[in-house]
């Protein structure tokens, strides 16, 4: 069983080690941008988005009874060109929650998210250029109570 696991561990290691040697394994391809979720505010986000409301379903529970683990769901695919999609939060101590970069063929994330109160959450889709926003409000509980 030993001897399987080391192999294992070797080929992933020298498909990674591969990946590197031939630039298509970047530090920038691996590392989130740590000043987007440094943030305190969302000046480069939510803002400056436009509504668009019905361009793409933005999934949320109204309520939510464990804050560390809301779940999200974004479905753009009948956009063309879905380059990113964000959550923002607002009344988390760092607004970004997740950013996600796509390649543009399928904009479709489903995720969690850690939300300590209740806030609205901002659903961001930047596709052609142009960045929208769905918005909805959650009500994180106390203790899993739902009131």
């Amino acid at each position: 069983m030993k001897r399987r696991l080391f192999l294992k561990s070797a080929m992933a290691g020298s498909a990674v080690a591969t990946a590197v040697g031939a630039g298509l394994l970047t530090p920038s391809m691996v590392f989130a941008n740590t000043a987007a979720f440094k943030a305190k505010s969302d000046a480069a986000g939510a803002s400056s988005a436009s509504a668009g409301k019905g361009s793409f379903k933005f999934k949320a529970p109204k309520i939510a009874e464990n804050g560390a683990v809301v779940p999200m769901t974004v479905d753009a695919s009948k956009m063309d060109g879905v380059t990113n999609i964000s959550f923002y939060v607002k009344n988390n101590g760092t607004p970004l929650a997740a950013s996600f970069n796509l390649s543009g063929a399928q904009g479709y994330v489903s995720t969690r998210i850690k939300m300590g109160k209740t806030s609205p959450v901002d659903a961001l889709v930047t596709a052609g250029g142009a960045t929208t926003k769905v918005s909805q409000e959650v009500k994180v509980t106390i203790g899993g109570c739902g009131g």
